[in-house]
């Protein structure tokens, strides 16, 4: 299998094992680390990238030629606008619906879903272009690793918002994470920012926020 669908099943797991912690459910109805999410609602949101995949692995005959990843996030409204904006007001709306029947159903779900899209990605040629919920396609694998980033920030947030460690997590994971971001802060903030930020603290801006 294509490395990084292994990556991103390797994440997904490590998301499903973390809602499956009782620290998650003793905490559903509390305030999250995330401003304006939940802990309920974070969980959903987190269980629902797993649902973003098993939509984009649905047949979706003919589409359009791909664009790339820096596109992606360049169209998406979500990256820079406000708390309040529609873009994320939609996300924090839609973690809340994921999480409505609680948490031991939603552990269940992504669960099933995981099993699925094990069998599923293993079969799925290198060149598969797939519908994103954007309305935009991109390669299968680049929309994996898109799922990929928001299974890895979002664990982390969870497990920070339930006084959990961190997943550990491989290389094979973690590093096209930290390749993204990085590629996607420069886009943002100018390579001197990110530089200066790495290599100088005395000199370095306030933030280079990939997001």
């Amino acid at each position: 299998m294509v490395e990084s669908r292994q990556s991103y099943l390797l994440a997904a797991e490590s998301a499903v094992e973390l809602l499956r912690h009782p620290a998650v459910a003793a905490s559903w109805d509390k305030p999250s680390a995330l401003v304006e999410f939940s802990v309920a609602g974070l969980a959903g949101h987190l269980a629902h990238q797993l649902v973003r995949v098993g939509e984009a692995l649905a047949p979706n005959g003919a589409v359009q030629p791909p664009i790339t990843l820096l596109e992606h996030y360049t169209r998406s409204p979500w990256v820079q606008a406000g708390l309040d904006h529609e873009s994320n007001l939609s996300i924090r709306r839609g973690g809340e619906a994921a999480a409505a029947a609680g948490p031991a159903l939603l552990v269940e779900r992504s669960q099933a879903l995981l099993d699925m899209q094990r069998a599923a990605l293993a079969s799925e040629p290198a060149d598969r272009v797939v519908n994103t919920p954007a309305g935009w396609p991109l390669l299968l694998d680049d929309f994996l690793l898109t799922r990929l980033v928001e299974l890895v920030v979002h664990g982390d947030d969870l497990a920070a918002s339930v006084g959990v460690e961190t997943p550990g997590l491989p290389p094979s994971v973690i590093d096209p994470v930290v390749e993204l971001l990085a590629r996607l802060a420069v886009h943002r903030h100018g390579p001197t920012a990110v530089i200066r930020t790495l290599s100088r603290a005395e000199r370095a801006p306030a933030t280079i926020s990939a997001f």
